[in-house]
Parts: C-alpha cells; sequence; structure tokens
C-alpha cells in the first residue's frame, strides 16, 4: 500500500489472517492484591475492589474485580493479538476496543486463559502518518471453570515511524508538561472528590427512573505523569517478572514472539529476559518504554511520554460501572481513541445517557450510556458507548 513514495508493506500480514495466535498464559490465578493495584492504577476509588470490610458486607461477600480487569488478565494489555505480521519500519500504537461480557465476575482465585486470533485489517490515509493499517484481533476468555467471561476486539494502528516523526502530529516535544498551580489542583481534587462521593455505596438507578439525557457525575484523572504512566503499566500482571509463559502447541509458530509490530528499539529480548528480566518486562525495555521515555515516544511520533489505550477503555468502563451501582452490568462497550493521554494533562470523563431499550439482545432493558474524555484544554481523546442493565 503506498500514498507517493510512502509504502506500507503488508505482505507478511496477510498469512496470519484468521489463524490462532499469541499462546501465552499466566502461571497464576490473580488475588485480591491484583485486584488492588489495578484499580489504585487507574484511579478508580470503589470500595468494592479494595476495601475488604465494605466487600464483605456487600452482595458480593468479598473483594471482586471490576470488569475492567480483564485485560490485566491476558498476555500483551489486550492488544496482541492485532498486531503481529512484519511491516518493516513500523510501530504500533492502540486505537480502539469493543467488549463482550458474560456476566462471570472475576474474583480472586481466578485463573482466566485466552483464545487469541487476528482478525483482519485495513490500510487507509492518515495525518498521523500517510498509509496507516488499523488491524483487528479478538481475544476470547475463559475462567478456571470453562465459563465465558468476556470476548474483546482490540484495533491496533500500525504505521511508519519515519513517517509519524516527520509530520509530527502529536507534537509535544516542543510543548512542555502543564505546570498546575495549587489552585487548579485544588480544583482538580474538589471534582475528583465529588466523583467518588456521587456512588460510594453502589446504589443502582432503577431503569424506569433513567432517563435519556440524564448526565453521569463528572470524573477527573490525573495529572499524568511517567509515574502514573509506570503504574499503569506495573498493575498489568503480565509486566511483573515471571508471571507468564508461553505454551505455544507443538507444531504451531506464534508470530507475536518474532515479532510484534513494534519498532527495533522498542521491542523485547526474550533471550536476554531470561538472566534480565527487565529485558521483557516491557516498560525498561520493549514496547512500553515510550510511554516513560520521551526520546523513545519522540521517536516513534508520539512527541514526547504518552498513557495507554487500555488504562482509557478502564477509565470508560469503570466510570460507567460506577454510576451503575452493584446491581448494574455492563454487557457490551465500544471505544475509539482519538489520542493517548500525555505528560501533564488530565483526563475529564463525561457521560450522558443516549438510548433505552426495552428489550435488548443481551436479554432484559438496557440503558446506552454515551462517554466522552477532553482534555483541560478542551482536546477530545475518546469517545465510547456501552450498553448497561439496571434494576427494574
Amino acid at each position: 500500500m503506498a500514498e507517493g513514495s510512502v509504502t506500507l508493506d503488508t505482505s507478511d500480514v496477510d498469512k496470519w489472517i484468521g489463524k490462532p495466535i499469541v499462546f501465552a498464559e499466566m502461571w497464576d490465578p490473580c488475588n485480591a492484591t491484583d485486584i488492588r493495584r489495578w484499580v489504585q492504577a487507574m484511579d478508580y476509588a470503589n470500595p468494592l475492589h479494595w476495601d475488604q470490610n465494605f466487600a464483605a458486607n456487600s452482595k458480593f461477600g468479598g473483594i471482586v474485580a471490576p470488569q475492567s480487569f480483564t485485560v490485566a488478565m491476558d498476555y500483551g494489555h489486550g492488544c496482541h493479538p492485532s498486531c503481529v505480521g512484519k511491516i518493516p519500519g513500523s510501530h504500533l500504537i492502540f486505537a480502539g476496543e469493543e467488549w463482550w461480557f458474560y456476566g462471570n465476575p472475576i474474583r480472586p482465585g481466578d485463573k482466566l486463559t485466552q483464545e487469541r486470533t487476528f482478525a483482519g485489517y485495513k490500510v487507509t490515509d492518515t495525518a498521523f502518518a500517510g498509509p496507516t493499517m488499523f488491524a483487528d484481533g479478538d481475544t476470547v476468555h475463559r475462567n478456571q471453570h470453562g465459563a465465558l467471561v468476556a470476548k474483546e476486539r482490540a484495533t491496533s494502528i500500525r504505521y511508519l515511524v519515519e513517517e509519524a516523526a516527520k509530520r509530527k502530529v502529536y507534537d509535544k516535544g516542543n510543548v512542555p508538561p502543564k505546570l498546575w498551580t495549587k489552585s487548579e489542583l485544588e480544583e482538580v481534587e474538589r471534582v475528583r472528590l465529588a466523583w467518588i462521593l456521587s456512588n460510594r455505596d453502589g446504589v443502582s438507578p432503577r431503569y424506569a427512573d433513567v432517563k435519556v439525557g440524564d448526565k453521569l457525575p463528572r470524573r477527573v484523572i490525573g495529572p499524568h505523569s511517567r509515574v502514573t504512566f509506570a503504574l499503569e503499566c506495573r498493575a498489568h500482571r503480565q509486566n511483573i517478572w515471571g508471571t507468564w509463559r508461553w505454551n505455544v502447541p507443538e507444531g504451531a509458530v506464534d508470530p507475536a514472539k518474532e515479532d510484534a509490530g513494534f519498532a527495533a528499539n522498542m521491542t523485547y529480548d526474550h533471550e536476554a529476559r531470561k538472566i534480565d528480566p527487565r529485558e521483557g518486562d516491557g516498560l525498561h525495555a520493549g514496547p512500553s518504554s515510550g510511554h516513560i521515555n520521551a526520546d523513545k515516544g519522540e521517536q516513534v511520533g508520539m512527541g514526547g511520554v504518552y498513557g495507554y489505550g487500555s488504562s482509557m477503555n478502564a477509565w470508560h468502563l469503570d466510570t460507567i460501572a460506577y454510576w451503575a451501582g452493584h446491581d448494574g452490568y455492563i454487557w457490551h462497550s465500544v471505544t475509539q481513541f482519538r489520542s493517548p493521554a500525555f505528560e501533564g494533562d488530565v483526563t475529564y470523563v463525561d457521560g450522558e445517557v443516549i438510548e433505552k431499550i426495552d428489550r435488548s439482545p443481551y436479554g432484559g432493558p438496557m440503558v446506552k450510556v454515551q462517554t466522552k474524555m477532553t482534555t483541560q484544554t478542551g482536546d477530545t481523546i475518546l469517545k465510547g458507548t456501552a450498553e448497561v442493565s439496571l434494576p427494574v
């Protein structure tokens, strides 16, 4: 595929369409601390997920994971099935997620296994990098009992590093991170605390009482920093040393082990990690290093350090789940990422009920909630929707 003299060679990708890939799994079941680590990194202060006494007195009888935690039970931040095959000179970023959930919550002691398939791609021209691949990968999650927990379709953007660096769409290298005044930070904290207090007890609105146009309480996350990005990375269980293993079936080839689509200086060294585990943890060496290393972030066209798509999707799910309360449940969710969260920015999450569905394909009545994430300057970084059941 080409635009003038700019060529994106997708020939090696084609052979993986529709095939099972990324054979990796966690060694151990999750525990309550894994769940606590996740909600701490996502700044999701719902006591159901971290406060043992509160959770024990809830309908769940103990700590239970938020639906967003499913991605932390997987290898590759959810996007690996969408980034396989060699494209010379390329790197990738996350573009969006679609999730289907099946009513089986994750609890401490659960161990998920995954079936992952590369679903296909399309190439379009973008201002960011010219000819750009939008690739889809599917992951099916089951627990240790074989019960279906969730399915994810992840979309990644694969692009030519040199072209993106030249176009400088995200030219953060010339814009230093915002320095927040004391009064500005106090206002951010006021909005944050008001959101935490908005439904700390987990009371679910009744379907009959909800109206199209109802607004969800505004949430704010940030200011984002290299520290918060590192915490988000470490909350994914795969990024803790020694937590996962390859389990490639005999005779199969997993392209993710050979080339998962990352720039040459932002990939894993799986042999070196056997001695020095930092070589395979993603953050010090690997595809996440651009999230905390400004030089690497600039080299791949991001202009500096930047946040995770999987985190933005979690903010979307968690915001809606908090409003929906203990008796609410998200059955289906779609997000599209417009931009990463950048160092120094805050993210505002606003939601609105846009539809009531008396008879939904997921069983029973649902409401559709739309979210929009913006920065302190009003730039949109995500749009999403979710279909949520509420008590009648």
